[in-house]
């Protein structure tokens, strides 16, 4: 996985403790759920997910769908921005853009999610998207509001 975005505050990227579970049990009944994406791995600058490629997936030449991958990389680097944001605070996306770099038929690809500027109002995401061979499908680069948010729906039961 590269790790070309840097994370330089001095005070820890994620407040708290993220917890894995939770951010999965949050997907329940939504996009993410729908697509299959799960994350998988929290670390002190990255937040990462996994999404299958398969036919819920696919555009109709049985191809990654584009906007899967879009969705995958603003699942990924809204969830980071939250975790990042200060207490009260949540993140909304006002940007992305996302460059399709390699056609993926089956499998599981890969988003790793690291800040390029976390501040007080807006952050900005740097979000890579890659197959099992850790070669690179998709960057993305998505850019979020900081507003407070209220409270978020509790997941449907199941």
């Amino acid at each position: 996985m590269n790790d070309t975005a840097v994370h330089t505050s001095s005070r820890p990227l994620f407040r708290g403790t993220p917890d894995l579970d939770a951010l999965n049990a949050m997907s329940r009944g939504t996009a993410m759920e729908a697509l299959g994406i799960v994350f998988t791995a929290i670390g002190p600058d990255y937040l990462r997910a996994t999404m299958p490629v398969e036919a819920r997936t696919h555009q109709p030449y049985g191809l990654l769908h584009g906007g899967a991958s879009a969705l995958l990389a603003e699942t990924v680097g809204s969830t980071a921005g939250m975790l990042a944001a200060d207490e009260g605070r949540g993140c909304v996306g006002i940007e992305i853009n996302a460059n399709h770099l390699r056609a993926v038929r089956s499998g599981i690809v890969t988003a790793t999610a690291r800040a390029l500027h976390v501040g007080r109002q807006t952050q900005v995401w740097d979000i890579r998207i890659e197959d099992a061979a850790d070669r690179l499908v998709c960057i993305s680069r998505l850019t979020l509001a900081v507003i407070a948010l209220p409270p978020p729906r509790e997941p449907p039961a199941g």
